[in-house]
């Protein structure tokens, strides 16, 4: 049996292993989920040594279940144990070392599942759903998932994919349909122009009359400024599409478009640092902006005493994302974003979006909307103080009023991303899951918590 056009067809031949004391049958053969081309009565090479020399007395067994599947009613596969499998590994471990053997990585025996190799297999009955046979009412098994081919990577470039290694994600983006990532991208551009004019507006009114921004109000522009480049990565990410964020596919190695992993790529790296420092940046000036206020409303101090703190603010302001950018550069953790055209992080990494993304960003909003309300607390009670000042209260009241518009323009959006970000942790390992679900049939790859009996054939 043999992959042809993408599809696997299904044959019927005399599995005869040539095994002692078995008999002959006829069955149907279903293709196994390798990266191995099998025709009738023939094994890979390297395999072909452990049966002639007769390693384990259930060799035979096992790689005939392995490579040539039985197939009951052609639509469920026959596979091995695990217990099998962790036996003839045991047994044929020293002869593999000696000639070199390598153990495919499909066929590592915790992928299998414990079962009985006595056990009477029944054909089941089938229903139909989302185009492919699935089988109801029966002891569930999941295999776990297991690269495609067309994803490989090559070895040394330390991509990772959904918990396998030398894997990687496809592009264009696996969630979204083309019409949706074609309204993304344009929306993503067009609110980068908007917000990008809208920055350098600030920034250029601070040039014009730079004694007008004194401390408390001077973090606004370093906030500004972070988020112009924030606002010109995103633009750029627009105009190069998916140049930088994807590996171009190669047809003579099967390798099919990719998203961009590590720092390899040193595009896409420059454009995560970039994108990565200035974000966290801006937050940071933005939590300094909340500590300016709430020393100048809540504990009386003047733009002079504040502005001697200035050395401290820009420390703490530029130190710290630049201390975790070049920490996920040594971890290797850059992620393409297939939607954007940027390069980011936690995109598909749970673990590196949770404490170098939602972590920063929810410390920041607390720490800074904790200040901000002292601060206006500490206002409100001076105003009831100078009451009777209406000239000075009138002014409290405008002062009190942009430090409340100012702070929910920034908090509203930056509250919403927060709840992106933990709807996305949330629900990411469903979407994975319906993601191989939807298309284990057309890459040829176990679908997830499949029937006791085998996986599903076509």
């Amino acid at each position: 049996m043999r992959e042809g056009g993408g599809k696997a067809v299904v044959a019927s031949t005399t599995v005869a292993n040539e095994l002692p004391e078995q008999k002959i049958e006829q069955v149907n053969v279903c293709p196994l989920l390798l990266n191995f081309t099998v025709e009738p009565f023939s094994f890979p090479k390297p395999f072909l040594t452990l049966m002639n020399l007769h390693c384990s007395p259930d060799v035979h067994t096992f790689l005939c279940k392995a490579f040539v599947p039985a197939c009951l009613e052609q639509v469920h596969v026959i596979h091995p144990c695990r217990n099998l499998c962790e036996k003839v590994y045991s047994d044929c471990k020293q002869l593999m070392d000696t000639f070199g053997i390598t153990w495919p990585e499909e066929l590592e025996c915790h992928r299998l599942v414990s079962c009985d190799e006595t056990a009477a297999a029944t054909a089941p009955v089938t229903t139909n759903a989302h185009g492919t046979q699935k089988t109801p009412g029966q002891t569930r098994r999941d295999y776990g998932f297991w690269c495609p081919r067309h994803l490989h990577t090559s070895n040394g470039q330390g991509y990772k994919f959904l918990g396998i290694d030398q894997c990687a994600p496809p592009c264009p983006n696996m969630y979204f349909k083309n019409y949706e990532l074609d309204v993304a991208k344009s929306f993503i551009g067009i609110v980068s122009i908007f917000c990008l004019c809208a920055t350098l507006f600030t920034f250029l009114t601070f040039l014009i009359d730079v004694k007008r921004f004194r401390y408390p109000e001077r973090p606004i522009i370093y906030y500004s400024v972070c988020y112009s480049i924030v606002s010109l990565m995103y633009f750029i990410g627009f105009l190069l599409g998916n140049r930088t964020a994807c590996n171009k596919a190669d047809d003579k190695l099967e390798i099919g478009e990719t998203v961009v992993l590590g720092s390899q790529n040193k595009a896409c790296t420059v454009l995560f640092m970039v994108l990565y420092f200035f974000t966290m940046a801006g937050t940071i000036w933005w939590v300094i902006l909340t500590i300016t206020w709430f020393l100048a409303a809540g504990r009386k101090w003047s733009c002079e005493a504040i502005a001697q703190k200035a050395m401290w603010f820009h420390a703490v302001a530029w130190g710290i994302p630049g201390f975790l950018t070049i920490m996920l550069l040594a971890m290797n953790k850059v992620e393409g974003d297939n939607i954007s055209g940027v390069c980011f992080v936690g995109l598909y990494d749970v673990d590196a979006s949770l404490y170098f993304v939602l972590l920063p960003l929810c410390l920041c909003v607390f720490f800074g909307l904790s200040l901000l309300l002292a601060g206006i607390i500490s206002l409100n009670h001076v105003r009831q103080v100078i009451q009777h000042d209406g000239r000075n209260q009138e002014k409290l009241k405008k002062f009190m009023i942009r430090i409340g518009v100012f702070s929910g323009l920034y908090l509203v959006p930056l509250v919403a991303l927060l709840g992106c970000y933990v709807y996305e942790l949330v629900n990411r390992k469903i979407w994975e899951t319906t993601w191989v679900f939807d298309h284990c049939d057309q890459y040829h790859i176990p679908c997830p918590y499949q029937a006791s009996s085998g996986l599903l054939c076509k």
